[in-house]
């Protein structure tokens, strides 16, 4: 009898757009990966928590409006993580393909060029049924030659 696929684990809430939000994201994204069986102390925990923190941070920076919220969906299969952070600023939308290098002096702007490099695939999509954008970010955690994890047509992280 052929063996079933194990489900999809699934964390999705919204935060503040605020930097205490984008830190408790962080924070409940590795608790929730810990909760899941990846340790605190796991490539895959540190790396995913990583990418939280800076498309939380990019959220809160460039994706905010007065009032509104930004959302998370932090998702699980046997082979992949997947984090999607949505925010209601479409008009200040990363470039998808590579991001561009900061100045060397610059204080800022190398948190996607961060994502782009820990992340297995990452990318930029517009919400579905609420205005503006949703960042995802993909890291596998299966062995090699497992299949790969296409990214979603649409953000989940709606509303």
């Amino acid at each position: 009898m052929p063996q079933q696929p194990a489900l999809a684990r699934e964390f999705v809430m919204r935060f503040t757009s605020t930097p205490r939000g984008a830190r408790l994201a962080r924070r409940l994204v590795s608790h929730r990966l810990d909760d899941w069986g990846y340790p605190y102390d796991s490539d895959a925990n540190t790396t995913l928590t990583l990418i939280a923190a800076e498309l939380a941070a990019n959220a809160v920076r460039h994706g905010h409006v007065p009032g509104r919220d930004f959302h998370l969906r932090l998702a699980a299969t046997p082979y992949a993580l997947r984090i999607e952070v949505g925010d209601t600023r479409g008009d200040r939308c990363p470039a998808s393909d590579s991001p561009a290098s900061p100045p060397a002096d610059a204080e800022a702007g190398r948190g996607l060029l961060l994502v782009a490099h820990l992340a297995d695939r990452w990318g930029v999509m517009s919400r579905a049924a609420a205005p503006g954008k949703c960042v995802w970010a993909v890291l596998g955690t299966g062995s090699a030659g497992a299949p790969p994890v296409p990214p979603a047509e649409e953000p989940a992280t709606q509303a």
